[in-house]
């Protein structure tokens, strides 16, 4: 058989599709999903990776092919691994199958990887071809292609606002502006992500328990972060009780007194120190610590002026906003966005926007274009 670019694109698609299947439990590996095409056009063999660990998609796919793997192809949306880690390297395995051709959407970023993989492949006379579905794989891979290039975690802004923009009304009432799908929606955001990061006013006013919260219940437990400048998250508050306390972190600044620190290390949480050029916390601090625990992928829930830092920072890749069909108007009500607020010149610019319903609300999901501009100084929240 000789496969078309249709072709191509179809068996690609399927890969991704396998990949997905992983959504929120491969960190801090990639998701990748692989399929294996015979001679003769047939599909022997499928496979995912499954979580950190765990047997790669290529290696997966080509042990249910047995020996319909030679002269095959191989579809995977990421290069194949060419270094020893948890398991050994997938190129060899691939060469060792007999494969006759690997068709792949991305090159690796990863320093251990980055063409190697391919070198690998070619030299022994497999003929690769890259870049299929090129876009689609980077999307479903983009909190991983952000850690290997930036070197820091992928941050997503996400909110719940009524249609006027506001998060909460004149009273600081905010339960519920979105319905119950859009709430289970924003637990799927959440199992998603490696942590979840709130202000500490969040805490103070929602008392928030930042877990995920689906059926059945979810296997791995995302970091509950803290922005808490001065150390004031009550110890009995339910981020700090709720799930593993070694999971919650409090990033402090310069003016959390070693008191408070000491109170909150004692529940089990882990205290981090971020101070800032004032007496606030650094974003930048904040995302090497998280950066350093493996956190791939952020999900920055507010409040308003968390969101307006993030942003003022350059720090958002991505933005998921619910829209609720509410009004609500009201000076004193809360903003999705505080801060100082922004020329329109200097605005973020949002691309690659996609509209959906959930429930009664609507979703809009977006990439941040890039930032509008450099900050002068390093960003903090309280």
């Amino acid at each position: 058989m000789t496969a078309t670019p249709d072709d191509d694109r179809r068996f690609m698609r399927r890969a991704l599709e396998l990949a997905a299947l992983a959504r929120g439990l491969t960190s801090p590996n990639p998701m990748v999903g692989a399929v294996v095409v015979s001679a003769d056009g047939e599909v022997p063999g499928e496979g995912w990776h499954r979580r950190a660990g765990e047997p790669h998609a290529e290696v997966e796919a080509l042990a249910r092919s047995g020996v319909r793997a030679r002269g095959s192809t191989l579809y995977v949306n990421l290069e194949p691994c060419a270094h020893f880690g948890r398991t050994p390297p997938c190129a060899t395995a691939v060469v060792a199958a007999g494969v006759r051709r690997v068709v792949a959407a991305l090159d690796d970023p990863n320093p251990l990887v980055s063409g190697r993989g391919f070198d690998i492949l070619r030299e022994a006379g497999i003929d690769v071809t890259v870049g299929v579905l090129r876009d689609e794989a980077a999307r479903l891979n983009r909190a991983f292609l952000v850690a290997m290039r930036q070197g820091r975690p992928h941050v997503t802004l996400k909110a719940g606002m009524t249609l006027d923009g506001r998060i909460a009304d004149v009273h600081g009432e905010s339960q519920w502006i979105t319905g119950e799908a859009a709430r289970g929606r924003a637990h799927e955001l959440r199992s998603e992500s490696d942590a979840i990061v709130v202000g500490i006013e969040t805490v103070l006013r929602d008392d928030p328990q930042l877990t995920v919260r689906l059926d059945p219940p979810w296997p791995r437990e995302p970091y509950r972060v803290v922005l808490d400048s001065t150390g004031r998250t009550p110890v009995d508050a339910r981020v700090v009780r709720a799930g593993t306390a070694a999971r919650t972190i409090v990033a402090v600044g310069a003016a959390a007194p070693p008191d408070r620190r000491e109170r909150l290390a004692a529940t089990g949480v882990t205290v981090l120190r971020c101070p800032g050029g004032d007496t606030r916390v650094d974003l930048h601090r904040v995302l090497e610590g998280l950066f350093a625990r493996d956190v791939q992928s952020i999900l920055v829930e507010g409040g308003g002026e968390v969101h307006m830092a993030f942003l003022d920072a350059g720090l958002v890749d991505a933005v998921a906003i619910f829209v609720a069909p509410l009004l609500l108007g009201g000076r004193g009500a809360t903003s999705v966005l505080g801060g100082a607020g922004r020329a329109l010149k200097d605005a973020v610019r949002l691309e690659d926007v996609r509209v959906s319903r959930v429930g009664d609300d609507v979703l809009i999901e977006a990439t941040v274009a890039h930032p509008p501009r450099t900050p002068t100084s390093r960003p903090t929240a309280s």
